[in-house]
């Protein structure tokens, strides 16, 4: 489908109409002059309903999702918002972004506060279901397969400790990996907005210990402290998911 192949996925605009030949862009693009001011939007949203009703075939499935077909709207949004997330990781180096972070016009920022609460929510529900405790709805709580998307992105990205906090020690960990000195006064360094030296002196009363805290839990306890996917969703002992900015 020309759609998918200029696009890279079949995640159409409901009022996407294919264009006009006369039209140089359509031209170049491929589509023919049978299917000008075809509604393609809406024929996509109409394959979603067919196949949300079990009604539409095996075959006719696997065309479309060879062609990558996202069937729910709200799948949609989700990839969206992790394709952002992906972007902004990668320029940044880590996907503890602040709640103002923007990324090509998307608001990744808001995203991950409401991925963060959805991770929290379904922290919830297994530690009652652990408890034996009765769950009354599962609804808007973070699937498994989502945080792991997530994780794989960055396995920090939400973390037991206020984002803020992680971001910082994230961004001194990489100062350190660098080869840079521990900042240990206000203003020595700033990195992606945050005071590394205020936030180094805020950690302890004294710039020594905070300099041994940072030393050897810098270089190690990212890790450490971040179990393997599975093995923190099924640990009774993790700590609760913390917002924050």
């Amino acid at each position: 489908m020309i759609y998918a192949r200029e696009h890279g996925d079949l995640r159409v605009p409901f009022t996407f109409r294919v264009p006009a030949v006369d039209d140089q862009e359509a031209e170049g693009e491929g589509w023919p002059a049978s299917l000008a001011g075809f509604p393609l939007g809406q024929w996509t949203a109409d394959a979603r309903r067919f196949y949300a009703r079990g009604d539409m075939d095996e075959d006719r499935i696997a065309q479309l999702e060879k062609l990558g077909m996202v069937w729910s709207h709200f799948d949609v949004a989700w990839e969206e918002g992790l394709s952002a997330a992906r972007g902004w990781a990668e320029e940044n180096g880590h996907l503890l972004a602040p709640l103002d972070a923007i990324y090509q016009g998307y608001r990744v920022g808001i995203f991950l506060k409401n991925a963060r609460a959805a991770a929290r929510k379904a922290w919830e529900i297994e530690q009652r279901r652990a408890e034996g405790l009765p769950v009354e709805s599962s609804a808007g709580a973070l699937s498994e397969m989502r945080r792991e998307q997530l994780e794989e992105i960055d396995a920090s990205w939400c973390s037991s400790w206020p984002v803020t906090w992680q971001r910082c020690f994230h961004l001194v960990r990489m100062h350190l990996d660098a080869g840079e000195a521990l900042p240990t006064e206000a203003g020595d360094v700033v990195r992606q907005s945050e005071d590394l030296g205020r936030w180094v002196q805020s950690r302890s009363g004294s710039a020594g210990t905070s300099s041994r805290r940072c030393s050897s839990g810098c270089a190690n306890t990212s890790s450490a402290s971040h179990p393997h996917p599975r093995t923190r969703s099924r640990s009774r002992a993790v700590r609760r998911p913390t917002s924050g900015r």
